[in-house]
């Protein structure tokens, strides 16, 4: 039972006890007070009337106002009958005082009249006798009566005394030595009390709290913050830009290289959120865009660019006793890639540049199999022209190469020089099937065609989105089985042209389908006949006006290798 309901039920019974006892003692007080009363009011004044009665005829031959004070008493007793037989005494005394009146010397008379009076005078005594009785029995009942209620009153009063202040001193004692018991550091402390009282629940809490204390002190907090000092120097220790950021986006921690790469101060970063400083700051908002979760970025430093990729790592933890993890914060790491740009750019240089003076002696190692060709200079044997054969391959797939090598390095520099026009797609798609049919036929693969009957007009770069058609046609041609098919397609949606190829291949493995975009990158096992350029240039010549490229394959099946084009609106 609870503290408070206790109390309430001790200290009502306790005052219904008392109010009891009050009326019981309130009524029985005034019932003997109407007995008094009764008794004054009716029977002793009756007595004290017969009395002076009797004394006025006693002096009625000695006074003459004698009769008088008979008349006078006698009339006050009629008004005052009470008892039983009174007023039969009254009515004789009436008889007696009239023939007293008329002879008040009259001896016999005056001695009948006396002696109803005094019959009167018994009867009140004798009611006054009775009324005492009834009243000391009243008086007996009222002092039982009261009595009981008293002791009962005492009885529970004793009862709270000895419990309530047991049963609220004993839990706060046992509390407050628990509670100094966990102030020495001794957690293991527990506070047990029975009930569903206040003080269980305070009890329940206390030993949570307890716990709560026990499992920190077991982690041993102290080491943790110590680790802590320990992982903050070495974060602080890296030569890469490190940022921490909590699950609300608040920044928990920053080191040296990262504060000198923003040029802010710890002051102006630490426990401020993300949303409030990209209002201030545009590198901060660039650091903390989590749409990227990598990228590179331009920086400058002490006046000069450098290059970072930066990398966002969510940080998750799974809590005890759950499955589920939870995200806790963010990780956002800077590398300095300034040195790897600089190489990077002074390999697209030296790429363009050796690219442009191989076109010369290649174009002169052409023209020189051309002239050994001509019949003015002399008939060649089989073997002399097999190898005239390899040269002019060689030369050609040399040339095509440097003309990939070329394209690389005018993506990489941001030099792509698009001569975007408006054109129908009916005439790329024409050069591309032309230009590849002889490389068809020498494996007799038959390429389809499937093309919507109404086609919207696009704005592009008729070359370069032939060239990119061209370069899909080539590889489909090159990993497809002799005797298979290859459908070019060419679809409206309304917002978008879609070219695609479909080969009957064996397929692009599902680890690789993501990658095959990227520059240099050839799937592992296949037939190295290229420099890994040719997608990675297509994707870049696509993107830049304003297209998007897709692949679709799977083992066995083939692959679907596509780019959409924006109509024009009219």
């Amino acid at each position: 039972m609870k503290i408070k309901a206790k109390l309430y039920l001790g200290i009502g019974l306790l005052f219904l006890m008392i109010l009891i006892q009050a009326t019981v003692s309130t009524l029985f007080v005034s019932s003997l007070k109407k007995d008094t009363e009764n008794v004054l009011s009716a029977n002793y004044n009756s007595v004290e009337y017969a009395r002076n009665m009797l004394k006025a005829s006693e002096e009625i031959q000695l006074k003459n106002d004698a009769i008088l004070q008979l008349e006078d008493n006698f009339e006050k007793q009629k008004l005052n009958v009470t008892e039983p037989g009174e007023r039969e005494i009254t009515d004789q005394l009436s008889q007696q005082l009239e023939k007293l009146k008329s002879n008040p010397n009259d001896p016999l008379i005056n001695q009948n009249f006396r002696t109803a009076l005094v019959e009167l005078m018994t009867v009140n005594m004798d009611a006054i006798v009775k009324k005492s009785d009834h009243a000391q029995e009243t008086a007996g009942n009222a002092f039982v009566l009261i009595s009981v209620v008293g002791a009962l009153c005492f009885l529970i009063g004793f009862v709270l005394f000895v419990n309530l202040p047991s049963n609220i001193a004993n839990p706060i004692k046992k509390l407050s030595d628990s509670i100094r018991e966990i102030s020495r550091q001794n957690y293991n402390q527990r506070v047990y009390i029975e009930g569903k009282s206040e003080f269980a629940e305070l009890a329940g809490s206390f030993n949570v709290m307890a716990e709560k204390l026990q499992e920190y002190s077991n982690s041993k907090l102290d080491q943790i913050l110590e680790e802590k000092k320990r992982v903050e120097t070495l974060v602080n220790s890296m030569h890469d830009p490190v940022i921490g950021l909590d699950e609300n986006r608040t920044i928990t921690f920053i080191n040296d290289e990262a504060l000198q790469v923003s040029g802010l101060k710890r002051t102006d970063l630490l426990q401020l959120n993300t949303r409030d400083l990209i209002m201030k700051n545009d590198l901060i908002r660039d650091l903390t865009d989590s749409s990227n979760q990598m990228s590179t970025i331009k920086i400058v430093v002490d006046n000069k660019e450098s290059y970072f990729d930066k990398e966002i790592i969510p940080m998750e933890i799974t809590p005890t006793g759950e499955t589920k993890s939870q995200k806790i914060g963010e990780l956002i790491v800077l590398k300095n890639v300034t040195a790897f740009k600089e190489l990077d750019v002074a390999k697209t240089n030296f790429i363009a540049t050796v690219s442009h003076e191989l076109r010369t002696p290649i174009a002169s190692i052409q023209l020189s199999s051309e002239l050994l060709k001509h019949p003015r200079t002399g008939t060649l044997s089989d073997d002399q022209k097999k190898l005239l054969s390899g040269i002019e391959e060689d030369s050609l797939r040399l040339l095509r190469i440097t003309s990939e090598l070329l394209n690389v390095s005018q993506v990489e520099t941001g030099n792509i020089k698009l001569y975007s026009q408006i054109t129908s797609p009916i005439p790329i798609v024409q050069y591309a099937i032309n230009a590849t049919r002889m490389q068809a036929e020498q494996k007799q693969i038959d390429i389809e065609t499937q093309i919507d009957e109404t086609l919207p007009k696009i704005y592009v770069d008729e070359e370069k989105t032939a060239w990119v058609l061209t370069n899909f046609i080539t590889n489909a041609i090159r990993y497809s089985p002799e005797n298979s098919k290859i459908i070019v397609s060419l679809k409206n949606n309304s917002k978008e042209l879609i070219f695609s190829v479909k080969d009957h291949g064996k397929g692009i493995d599902e680890a690789y389908k993501n990658k095959v975009f990227d520059r240099y990158f050839q799937i592992p096992g296949s037939v190295r006949t290229g420099t890994g350029l040719g997608l990675s240039i297509s994707k870049d010549f696509i993107e830049n006006q304003g297209g998007k490229i897709s692949v679709e394959s799977e083992l066995g099946v083939g692959s679907t290798f596509s780019f959409r084009i924006p109509v024009i609106n009219t």
